[in-house]
Parts: structure tokens; C-alpha cells; sequence
């Protein structure tokens, strides 16, 4: 009879994966025996495995360099990180190795950049894609990074009266521009156009009234992005045609114009059942941006890329202990972390994100079906598994035996979104966070990061 834990996720998913693996009744996550990991920090702990990011990067590289090979396409490939997605130094290092370029989206992140320049691992002449709203702060802090010599610094205008914001900052230097395109929102979202962004029948006119005979400002950059991310969907293709006919349209006119940057959006593995062709995606694009260039008569773009959460999501993951089960009812049976699913996962409870989650021990023990509640008194502290279903399946409860349980790829925005190192929802304390990393000869070693949070810190924020 099949009834153990290891037997429920073989027969529902093709198990083990390149990711995931279990050795003598233990998970392996990335080859990192995560028993050990506990043994040594204990839970909750928050785990970021750098290497994960660099091998995320290299394949998006190889998917478009290839997919552009394959088309005879002329224009370049940049890969650009997304830096709100996770902005510790740590995680932009690792990016860094792999001479890409950043994106931005406020004004503390152009100080990053500076710091990372200073630290000779940012070069002046990568690029830098400014985007989001500018409050003054941004605006002078971009205006700075050009004076400095930043030659590739190309703020996106995300309204009509961003450009003159630059000019009152005292911008002398000759400036790359980009326009951001105000994107048709997906047919089931509250809102039909997004928020940010100039409108598609705005663009061209504006550009001739207020940057075309600027010798200030030479426009070098249309902006696509859509929430969704890059789906094989009629509606994404939809939208990506809008934007290069509007690119083509633009470039009849204004020569200097050669680059489209599609956004962000590349899904990442956040179930073991999770299918998607990158492959395919990556030469559909370049396909479709080609043929209609070649439609239109206008040469292809430069293609850039702002992956956030392709970047780093798949590099996270948080380790908890059950602490205690609970029968409630005759039908629900609680199991309650070491830990606050609103304050390390936000999103699970924000916008009901799923994550891949698995027991780390006690593969060969039977398998139950539980719920997973968090410390905090808030009734919505708990884990919904699926739309239809808020419990989870993991190994039964034995006496005198610990369990584990891990929550992975989910090291895009959580850090920011819970407030890192802040106050948390019932006071409940950061937990530890972990690097993980290979040495030269492919050995992982681990480095504490941060501490649990301590009553003392909390208590300084509060002013105490």
C-alpha cells in the first residue's frame, strides 16, 4: 500500500527533479542537504543560494542569443535585473558577475548603482533603464548619475510631464530618453488601461512637439510592459504587436530611436508540475518583433529585458518547524509554524501567491491531509494551498519526532513587502537569513547573514 509521504509526491509529480531530490528520507534542494542547514541554524531560517541567479541569467542569454541566430536577427540582446525585485548586495553582486545591466524604479536605487560603481562592480558605461513614477528626488539623483558620466543612464518618461522635470533639475548633458507605453490591462483586471505610462495614440505626437527638435533629448527606447508576464496567451501577443507596430511607427521618424524593452515577465517554477517552453517564448518574440519590422520596412530593435523575479525568485526559501497540531473539528486538523506566513511570505497571504512546498524530513512516514497556521493572531495567518482547497498534504505527525517544512522560490519581493529587519505583525521577529554558495571546487558553504531579530532592535524602532 502507497500511503507515504515520498509515495503521495511520486505519484503526482515526476519526482525527483533537477531542483529537488530526496536521500535517505531527507530533501535535497539545489544538492544542498537541507537537514544539515537546519542542524546548524535551526528554524525559521531564510535561505538565498546564489548560484541559482547566475544560471537563471545564463539561460535567458543562450534562449535569446539563440532564438536571435536562428531568426538572422540584427539587433542585440540586454539583459537587464530588475533591482526592486531584491535589492541586498548579495543577491546584485551575483547578478553582477554575469555583465548584465539594472533597472531602477526609485530614487534610493540610483544610489545603489553609485555603491556599486564605487565598489568597481557597476561600469559607467552599462546601462541603466529609470523607470516608475520621479518624484524630485529621483529626477535629480538620474540627473546626477549623467553628469557623472553614466553615458547609458536612460530615464523612461512614465508621463508627459516628466521631461520637463529634468530640464528644471538642471540637466545639461544630452540625455538618452525612453517612453513607457500605457499597456491594455488583461481582460479580467479591475482597470482597462494601466496606471503607468504615456497612451498609445499620445506618443508619436508628443514626442514630435516636445523631443524631436530638442537637441537636449534623443529618444532611444520604447517601453512594453504588461502584468501577466510573457505568456503564450492572444492577449500578450496581442499587446507585444500593438507595441512594434507603435516602435515601427516611431522609428520612420525618429531615426535615433533602437531599442524595445519588453519588461519583465518570464515565469518561474513555483509548483513541480510547472511546464513552460522558454525556449519557444524566446523565439516566438524575436520572430514576431522581425517579421513585423520586415512588415513595416524598419530595421530590428535592440531587445531588452528587465526579469526580476526570473532573476532571483528561484534562488529563496524559507524553513519552518512544526511547533504544534491542533484537531479543531472533526475535519480540520491544524499544523502551526515556527513562524508568520503574513511576515515572511506576505505574498501568500496578500495575493494567495503559491510556492513549491515540501517536507524536508520524514519522507517515508504516512501522509496526512493538514492545514498550516501561522503565530500571528490575524485569522488570515494561514497557508491556502489552492483555490478550492486550503489544506496541504505532509507526512503525520509523530510523537518525539521533528518535522520540517520548506517553502521554495520565493526569493523575489517577500524581503521588501514584509518590511526586513522592521516591525513585524504581533511583534514576531525577522528570521535568520542564510547565504548559500559554491567554492572553486563546487563545495557549498553557508554564511549567516542577519541574525533572528532581537526584542532590542524592535523595541528601538518603537522608540523605546
Amino acid at each position: 500500500m502507497k500511503n507515504k509521504y515520498i509515495d503521495l509526491i511520486q505519484q503526482t509529480f515526476e519526482f525527483p527533479q533537477e531542483d529537488f531530490n530526496v536521500i535517505d528520507d531527507e530533501l535535497y534542494w539545489n544538492n544542498i542537504p537541507l537537514m544539515d542547514i537546519i542542524k546548524q541554524y535551526g528554524t525559521p531560517v531564510r535561505l538565498t543560494y546564489l548560484p541559482k541567479i547566475s544560471s537563471q541569467i545564463q539561460k535567458a542569454r543562450i534562449n535569446f542569443n539563440v532564438a536571435m541566430a536562428k531568426a538572422d536577427y540584427n539587433g542585440e540582446y540586454h539583459y537587464c535585473y530588475c533591482t526592486k525585485s531584491n535589492h541586498f548586495s548579495f543577491v546584485l553582486e551575483e547578478v553582477l558577475k554575469n555583465d548584465v545591466h539594472l533597472e531602477t524604479s526609485s530614487a534610493f536605487d540610483i544610489n545603489i548603482v553609485e555603491e556599486l560603481h564605487n565598489q568597481g562592480i557597476f561600469k559607467k558605461d552599462n546601462y541603466i533603464i529609470c523607470n516608475g513614477f520621479k518624484r524630485p528626488q529621483y529626477i535629480e539623483n538620474i540627473v546626477n548619475l549623467i553628469h557623472n558620466g553614466f553615458e547609458n543612464t536612460i530615464p523612461v518618461l512614465d508621463n508627459k510631464f516628466e521631461l520637463d522635470k529634468y530640464i528644471e533639475a538642471g540637466l545639461k548633458r544630452k540625455t538618452k530618453l525612453g517612453i513607457r507605453i500605457a499597456t491594455e490591462e488583461e481582460p479580467q483586471f479591475q482597470f482597462y488601461t494601466s496606471r503607468l505610462g504615456i497612451r498609445y495614440n499620445e506618443i508619436i505626437p508628443y514626442y514630435q512637439e516636445k523631443i524631436q527638435n530638442n537637441p537636449l533629448f534623443e529618444l532611444k527606447m520604447l517601453h512594453f510592459f504588461i502584468n501577466t508576464g510573457i505568456k503564450d496567451t492572444a492577449y500578450y501577443w496581442n499587446e507585444l504587436l500593438k507595441a512594434v507596430n507603435l516602435y515601427c511607427e516611431l522609428k520612420k521618424i525618429c531615426p535615433e530611436l533602437d531599442s524595445l524593452n519588453i519588461g519583465g515577465g518570464f515565469p518561474i517554477k513555483n509548483s513541480l508540475e510547472f511546464n513552460y517552453d522558454y525556449e519557444y517564448m524566446a523565439e516566438e518574440i524575436v520572430m514576431q518583433i522581425k517579421n513585423t519590422c520586415a512588415q513595416q520596412g524598419v530595421p530590428e530593435p535592440d531587445i531588452f529585458t528587465e526579469f526580476g523575479t526570473y532573476t532571483v525568485g528561484e534562488s529563496g526559501a524559507m524553513l519552518y518547524s512544526i511547533v504544534n497540531q491542533k484537531q479543531q473539528n472533526d475535519r480540520e486538523l491544524w499544523n502551526m509554524i515556527d513562524g508568520s506566513f503574513m511576515t515572511t511570505l506576505p505574498d501568500t497571504w496578500a495575493i494567495n501567491q503559491r510556492y513549491i512546498l515540501l517536507a524536508i524530513n520524514n519522507w517515508n512516514f504516512e501522509y496526512q491531509r493538514v492545514h498550516l497556521g501561522g503565530l500571528t493572531c490575524d485569522s488570515q495567518d494561514f497557508y491556502n494551498a489552492e483555490a478550492h482547497s486550503n489544506a496541504v498534504f505532509l507526512p503525520k505527525i509523530v510523537p518525539d519526532e521533528e518535522q520540517y517544512i520548506g517553502f521554495f522560490h520565493m526569493g523575489a519581493y517577500q524581503e521588501s513587502l514584509s518590511g526586513y529587519g522592521g516591525i513585524q505583525h504581533c511583534l514576531i521577529p525577522a528570521p535568520k537569513h542564510v547565504i548559500i554558495d559554491m567554492d572553486e571546487n563546487g563545495e557549498y558553504y553557508t554564511k549567516l547573514f542577519a541574525k533572528e531579530q532581537s526584542y532590542k532592535s524592535m523595541l528601538k524602532i518603537l522608540g523605546f
